[in-house]
């Protein structure tokens, strides 16, 4: 049976002595990688790693499922066509090609007594759970996604788990983008965002029970979730606004929610869900403008959020309460949006920092994915990071600053992860579009939260320049082929970005403990969405011969 390789310290390496500070990431060591890959047309582009790291596969699209069905059979791509399609391939009417599942965001955890499908093996004890956001049509025409665990200590054979395919209810399992572990309800929380969008639950044994919480924290398009110490679920929506021609830009559609239980090892009971509200410098909450897209895009209160230096009052405001609303689902951001909420240019994910005591929480948005936006960087339209503050996780009031704000080269954030008490790990979703703009793939950056970005010669570190597999170029050129209906992305996006020591109790709730990477226990993973749908774990180059 293969076991993990052993993890000794992160190498310093004296070379980096001679390399400018603004190209290396204090505390990391890490060399910054001067160039993103380059968006080529029919040119498939390798991964770049900072020199003092690098890369091993643990799964791939194609690596078979132990207990697969009818339509889900591998890892990362469905069984309804062919990986590559054939020669004169008709979508619709031959199943030109299969639909690629797209593993998201990596959650892993060390546990004990875990099961699957084969009663006699021993599955081991490390593991990295992943829900898919994309995938084929079920029997009903519902969107089929499904829950895997990838068994990190196990042969070929049982490598790959299907954990769950179908809800209680019997429906099919959602598509599903986030994922973190609830360590008081015992269950591995999803999130899933677009249309029909949620919040999951699903059990850590084989085969896993998985129930809708939508009727406690409505329908909405989630993407990030985390849980703070008190058991308040914390979640970050992803839904973009309309775009204006007037400006090229996305309205502020997304916002920022804590859902408070009633009882916090038993979500299905209810609680109490909030919105985020941000004032601006005069004291006027910054809301959502229905009809008055320009008055969003470029409005006070979003320039007010991209300056550096301002510190913005917030409070938390109370949408829905499960006591006096009932559990019937709901349209969480339209209740946002009446309750005043302040809506962000797609915010896609947050972490705590750890040894802040959970009292700050770090928010990447994506922004608008287009170099032409008019909204530019001073309103977001590069996306950004920002650092929320409270007293104590569960306040009812704190602040929130700018940390960094996108530009061209830097933009686009989706995941991001925690890799010491000051350095955050931030991954590019720029997409097609902004590919082949910029000429350039997606990056995966360091924050310094301690950095002056407001200087322009303070640079983030660039540790990850993500490519394109063959499988992504192959369907980015028949996306550019007009007409045909083919339906996978042509990207490979950089998500799953995740830095965790896998323990499963309280004292593990990622933003508990300060990570140290290659040590202790910490793993550090990514997945290259989309293509091949490859998940890595990133080591430290020091461990090989």
């Amino acid at each position: 049976m293969t076991r993990p390789l052993p993890r000794p310290g992160l190498c310093v390496i004296a070379i980096l002595a001679l390399i400018p500070a603004s190209a290396v990431a204090e505390g990391l060591r890490l060399t910054h990688v001067p160039n993103a890959a380059p968006s080529i047309p029919g040119m498939a582009m390798p991964n770049s790693l900072s020199p003092e790291l690098f890369q091993i596969v643990v799964a791939q699209g194609f690596t078979p499922l132990e207990n697969p069905t009818a339509l889900l059979t591998t890892y990362g791509y469905a069984a309804d066509g062919p990986m590559v399609p054939p020669a004169n391939a008709i979508p619709g009417l031959d199943n030109g090609e299969a639909s690629k599942t797209e593993p998201d965001k990596n959650t892993y955890l060390v546990l004990a007594n875990q099961r699957g499908p084969d009663p006699a093996y021993d599955y081991g004890t490390h593991f990295l759970f992943q829900g898919h956001e994309s995938g084929p049509r079920a029997t009903d025409g519902s969107p089929q996604g499904y829950l895997t665990r990838i068994n990190l200590d196990a042969d070929a054979a049982h490598r790959i788990t299907l954990m769950a395919d179908e809800v209680s209810d019997g429906r099919p399992f959602p598509f599903i983008d986030g994922s973190t572990f609830d360590p008081f309800a015992d269950r591995l929380l999803l999130t899933g965002e677009g249309r029909g969008g949620g919040l999951w639950q699903a059990t850590l044994d084989f085969p896993s029970v998985v129930d809708n919480l939508t009727g406690i924290v409505g329908i909405g398009s989630y993407e990030g979730v985390q849980v703070d110490p008190d058991g308040t679920v914390w979640l970050v929506e992803d839904a973009g606004g309309a775009y204006d021609q007037t400006t090229r830009g996305l309205q502020p559609n997304s916002f920022v929610y804590r859902l408070t239980p009633k009882d916090k090892t038993d979500l299905t009971r209810g609680g109490k869900l909030e919105v985020l509200q941000v004032l601006d410098t005069r004291g006027r909450p910054i809301t959502f403008q229905d009809g008055f897209l320009i008055a969003d895009i470029l409005s006070r209160g979003m320039k007010e959020l991209h300056t550096y230096g301002l510190k913005l009052k917030t409070r938390w405001v109370l949408i829905h309460d499960t006591d006096k609303d009932g559990m019937a689902p709901f349209d969480a951001n339209a209740a946002a949006k009446a309750a005043g909420g302040t809506p962000l240019k797609r915010p896609e994910n947050g972490v705590f920092r750890p040894g802040s005591g959970f009292t700050e929480f770090i928010i990447a948005s994506t922004g608008d994915n287009n170099a032409k936006t008019g909204a530019g960087s001073r309103y977001g339209g590069f996306g950004a990071i920002h650092k929320l503050t409270q007293a104590t996780p569960s306040a009812s009031e704190g602040e929130i600053m700018l940390v960094y704000r996108g530009d061209t080269e830097h933009g686009a954030f989706d995941n991001l992860s925690f890799w010491s008490a000051d350095e955050v790990l931030v991954v590019e979703d720029r997409g097609e579009k902004l590919h082949e703009q910029a000429n350039a793939l997606d990056s995966g950056w360091v924050i310094d939260l301690n950095a002056d970005y407001a200087n322009p010669d303070t640079r983030p570190v660039r540790f990850l320049a993500g490519g394109r597999d063959t499988a992504a170029t192959i369907d980015a050129g028949l996306l550019a082929l007009p007409e045909t209906g083919f339906q996978n992305d042509g990207d490979n996006e950089i998500t799953g970005i995740h830095v965790s020591d896998g323990d499963p109790s309280a004292a593990g709730l990622l933003g508990a403990r300060i990570p140290t990477p290659f040590e202790n226990g910490w793993r550090v993973f990514w997945t290259q969405q989309h293509g091949e749908n490859t998940t890595f774990e990133i080591l430290d180059k020091d461990i090989l011969p």
